[in-house]
């Protein structure tokens, strides 16, 4: 699966929330520095990680999204499941961080 570029809140409603599989969200705009340097990262995840989605969110553009999540710094990834954030990673990082939180976060619930 490519990386989908968020355009409004209901594209993200569907693709993200509502996709039931973990959802990668990377919240950047092209004024950043350091989402640039993020970006390919971003793309080659979307390359590398089938079963899941990739997504970026462009804060400019996107407004209401940002304070639904209270976006304060960029670049900032969100890390979504069952329609609910689990996890963040803020700032650009290496692949290996997110790379560890996906496999992490899409390992099966343990039974009770």
């Amino acid at each position: 699966m490519s990386v989908i570029h968020i355009k409004n809140v209901e594209e993200f409603k569907k693709e993200v929330m509502e996709s039931g599989k973990l959802a990668v969200v990377d919240f950047r705009a092209e004024r950043c520095g350091p989402c640039r340097m993020l970006g390919p990262i971003i793309e080659q995840l979307g390359e590398e990680h089938k079963d899941v989605v990739i997504a970026k969110v462009n804060v400019d553009e996107n407004q209401e999204l940002s304070a639904t999540f209270q976006v304060s710094s960029i670049p900032v990834v969100f890390f979504v499941k069952d329609g609910k954030v689990i996890d963040k990673v803020i700032g650009a990082n290496p692949p290996t961080v997110y790379k560890e939180k996906i496999a992490e976060h899409s390992k099966p619930a343990k039974a009770a």
